[in-house]
């Protein structure tokens, strides 16, 4: 875990609230000199807080209209190979380890019902899934990648 002080925290806060600000805003909002901040932001990156910049997509704004959660319970001492199959398809966006009833939850996104079909048939019933429990998220209410826990 990294150790991150309190300019850090306000670095990230200000960031996640818009990150396209410029390093001049950013040294402005937090109080900082811009030598400081550019300095800070290089330390963030550096140490791997900061893994990149994304751009954040509307998926229904590009076609994707439905999100699925999968719940799979995959045979012993397939796991990272099953798992490994299914994040290299493009429709999946995250894949988790889990405890509780199934051994990993797979989370994608797809057009249609044929494509969620597609997906069904040529992904989740690989060998080594002994069984899947698809759920269609109806509405999304919240949905970020990460929350800061400060």
């Amino acid at each position: 875990m990294v150790e991150l002080d309190e300019i850090d925290k306000k670095i990230i806060l200000e960031l996640l609230e818009e990150p396209k600000a410029s390093l001049r805003s950013l040294a402005a909002s937090v109080g900082i000199a811009l030598g400081t901040a550019s300095s800070r932001l290089k330390s963030l990156q550096d140490r791997g807080v900061i893994k990149g910049w994304l751009v954040d997509l509307d998926p229904a704004a590009i076609g994707w209209e439905m999100t699925v959660i999968v719940g799979l319970r995959i045979e012993k001492g397939q796991m990272m190979e099953v798992q490994q199959q299914i994040a290299a398809d493009s429709r999946v966006f995250s894949v988790y380890d889990v405890t509780g009833d199934f051994d990993s939850i797979a989370m994608a996104r797809v057009r249609n019902r044929e494509q969620l079909n597609a997906l069904t048939k040529e992904v989740f019933s690989n060998d080594g899934i002994i069984r899947s429990f698809t759920h269609v998220v109806l509405n999304t209410v919240k949905e970020s990648s990460v929350v800061p826990p400060f």
